[in-house]
Formats: C-alpha cells, sequence, structure tokens
C-alpha cells in the first residue's frame, strides 16, 4: 500500500492492488494520519467483501470490470455506440465504480434509477444506462441472481412528432434568416429522405449524384440502413444544385456541409464572412438550430393572433417545440399519408422488414383528415344508403324478419 499526492494537488490518494486489480482513490483528506485510516478501512471493507462472495470468480470492482466491458465492445460496436456508452458510463461509475460487482443488488438499480429521474433525466435515457449495467453484470455472471427483481422505467413509446405543414413552412423560412449556410439545406434533406443527424452531418459528395439523382447513405444506426439510396425529389434536387454550386472545385472525398466558421458582417452586402474546411465534417446545428426554431415559433404566433386561429403547438413568444429527429418523424407520417407501402417506407428510413411495422407506427403520427379520408373510401362502393322505414322501437315482431 502506498500514499501520494498527485502534482499539484494537498489531498492524500492511495493506491494499492486488490484482487489483481489496482485501486487507486482519494482519501480527500490534507491529513497523513487521516489519510493513512481511510486507506486501512478501503482495504479492510474490499477484503470483507471479498470473502463472503459466494462467486469468487466475479470478485471485481464495477469500474474495472466496465473497463474491462468497454474495451471489448470497442472491437464490435460502431463508434457512434461506443460514444453513448462512454456517455452512459460517465452517470453509472459515480455510483457503482467502488463496488464490487457481486455486491450489486436490484435495490441498488432501483436507487440510481431515482436518483436519476430525480436529476431531470428522462426515462428513457435511464433505461439506456441500467442496460449499460446489465451488460456488465452479466459478463460476470452476476446478472442473472437480480434480474427478476430489476424493474426497467415505463417510457411512451410515441414520443416525437410530424410537423403540420404552417410548421414547415415557417421552419423553413427561419434557416433561410440563419447565419449558418447549411442549415437549411440539411434541414431540406431530413424532410424529403428521413434521413437521422449523424447520416446527414457526414455526407460527402461522391455519395450524392445530382446526374443520377439519388443520395448514397453512408453508415447509419443500422445494418440496414447503411448503403441505402434514396432518390431525390424534384424539391430536394434543386436545393442540392443550389448548395452545390457553392463549391465549384469540390472533390468527392469532402464534405457537403464542411466545418464552417461564421464572423460578424463586414458590410450591408456580404452579411457574413466564413471560413472552411471542406476536409472537416460540420461539428453541429445546435446553435443554429435553436434560433431557427424560436424564430418559427415566433412567426406561428404572429399569424395566429392575425388570424384568430391557433395553427401551432408553439405557444407566443416560444420556440416552436421540435427536434431535428421530428423531421425524421414528419418524412415518415407524411409518405404514410400518402399511402406509401409500409415495405417502400420501411427501404427509405432503413429499417428491416422484421421492425418496419413496428418503427412505422412509432414514427408515423396520422392525422385526423387522413383517418377521416379513409373511412370516406369505405361509403364509396356504389350502394345507396337508405332510412329503415320503421324504428326498431315500434316495429312488431311479424315485420321483424330474418335475412
Amino acid at each position: 500500500m502506498s500514499l501520494y499526492r498527485p502534482k499539484g494537488s494537498k489531498v492524500w490518494w492511495y493506491e494499492f492492488q486488490f484482487a489483481n486489480q489496482r485501486v487507486r482513490e482519494s482519501t480527500k483528506t490534507r491529513s497523513k494520519t487521516l489519510a493513512v485510516e481511510a486507506e486501512r478501512n478501503r482495504h479492510r471493507e474490499l477484503e470483507r467483501a471479498f470473502n463472503v462472495v459466494k462467486k469468487r470468480s466475479s470478485a471485481k470492482l464495477f469500474g474495472g470490470a466496465a473497463e474491462e466491458w468497454l474495451a471489448l465492445k470497442a472491437l464490435n460496436l460502431a463508434a457512434s455506440s461506443i460514444r453513448i456508452e462512454k456517455a452512459n458510463l460517465k452517470h453509472i461509475l459515480p455510483s457503482f465504480s467502488r463496488r464490487l460487482v457481486t455486491d450489486i443488488e436490484a435495490g441498488d438499480i432501483a436507487k440510481y434509477q431515482q436518483t436519476r429521474l430525480g436529476e431531470g433525466a428522462a426515462s428513457k435515457t435511464v433505461n439506456l444506462e441500467v442496460g449499460t449495467i446489465r451488460s456488465i453484470l452479466r459478463r460476470n455472471r452476476v446478472w442473472a441472481d437480480i434480474q427478476q427483481d430489476v424493474r426497467m422505467l415505463a417510457t411512451a413509446d410515441n414520443v416525437g412528432k410530424a410537423l403540420t405543414a404552417e410548421e414547415e413552412l415557417a421552419l423553413l423560412r427561419a434557416c433561410l434568416e440563419s447565419r449558418s449556410r447549411s442549415l437549411y439545406p440539411a434541414v431540406v434533406i431530413a424532410l424529403n429522405t428521413g434521413m437521422r443527424y449523424s447520416e446527414i452531418r457526414l455526407l460527402q459528395w461522391k455519395q450524392i449524384s445530382l446526374e443520377g439523382k439519388t443520395l448514397l447513405v453512408g453508415k447509419s444506426k443500422t445494418e440496414n440502413g447503411t448503403g441505402r439510396t434514396i432518390p431525390l425529389n424534384r424539391r430536394l434536387l434543386a436545393v442540392m444544385e443550389m448548395w452545390s454550386a457553392r463549391f465549384p472545385d469540390r472533390t468527392p472525398d469532402q464534405f457537403v456541409f464542411p466545418s464552417e466558421k461564421y464572423g460578424a458582417a463586414t458590410n450591408d452586402f456580404e452579411p457574413c464572412t466564413y471560413a472552411t474546411d471542406l476536409t472537416k465534417p460540420i461539428n453541429d446545428w445546435k446553435e443554429a438550430w435553436e434560433g431557427a426554431k424560436k424564430r418559427a415559433g415566433v412567426a406561428l404566433a404572429a399569424e395566429s393572433r392575425n388570424n384568430q386561429v391557433v395553427t401551432s403547438t408553439a405557444p407566443a413568444s416560444q420556440s416552436l417545440q421540435c427536434r431535428f429527429h421530428d423531421l425524421r418523424h414528419t418524412a415518415c407520417t407524411s409518405l404514410l399519408e400518402g399511402g406509401v407501402p409500409y415495405p417502400v417506407v420501411s427501404t427509405i428510413m432503413g429499417w428491416s422488414a422484421a421492425t418496419g411495422m413496428r418503427m412505422a407506427k412509432r414514427y408515423g403520427h396520422i392525422g385526423q383528415r387522413s383517418l377521416r379520408d379513409a373511412m370516406e373510401l369505405l361509403g364509396r362502393s356504389g350502394i345507396v344508403a337508405e332510412s329503415p322505414k320503421n324504428s326498431p322501437k315500434s316495429a312488431s315482431t311479424e315485420d321483424v324478419s330474418v335475412n
């Protein structure tokens, strides 16, 4: 066992080996005497827990087990999935890293769920984090002992929305006003292809054929989504031709939406100055997206007041309530309301045949107008409906016949 103070720190840390694992933790004290006692108590705590463990092969600290699990996952998972798991562990490790995996019980996970909910995390987010805990415990052969007592949080499967025509128009107009030149074409792509945010952000020019009027999706969230080809409709083709004209010397490997920094206006004719790196993708549209939603919400509220009709879910002076992912919901809904068959929708959206129906129900937000139009189809058979001559209440028994 050894005590030390990291460079620049006045607090003592201890480091020792336990069960073939390195334990390195802060004592949170400047007193060396207290630090020695803290180290001794921690070692005793681990020994006591270890000696009552039923499965010695699983006697690992959760922090070390998580590190091993993540290293193995990195060999097979996509980079985006690894980022998600690392983000989950940032919340998980403060609660579990110092615990032996064999000491973790269902009650500990339930307590973690409540803590995260109290911090404002969504139920779906907490379930993803518990899924990470489950994977780590399963690899160490201890999940089966507590599985039946762990309950996932209830989540709404209809999270998301489809924009109305008025909201879509207001959003597009607001995007045109953005200092971020790429926001408008990116939103148009999302609305006209149903592509995911990352699929759009990482697009390269070699994936777009203006002559062939097609777009080839690159690395996607799912195997079925990767490499799918989406035809460009006239609206999207016109926007992409306009956008490509900004990059006459572009090469196939350069990004459609490159990293771009914009500065203050230099004069009335050039509203912004831009520094563009075509070899790197744009980092995100977060700031530009939030600004566009705010402008769209203001415009919709003003229109509602003028018309004295509520045409939007955005209250006055508030942003349009919409995530970028809701543009995917909007595209899916438009396809389904237009009568496009489920298999075709699944292909466009990048879903497998097995999950296409379920995902279409989740993403498609069919409106009352479409439902009413669908029911009207049942009344177009050419049979004239007539009112009964006698009310059922006044009909005598001999008037009643069975056909």
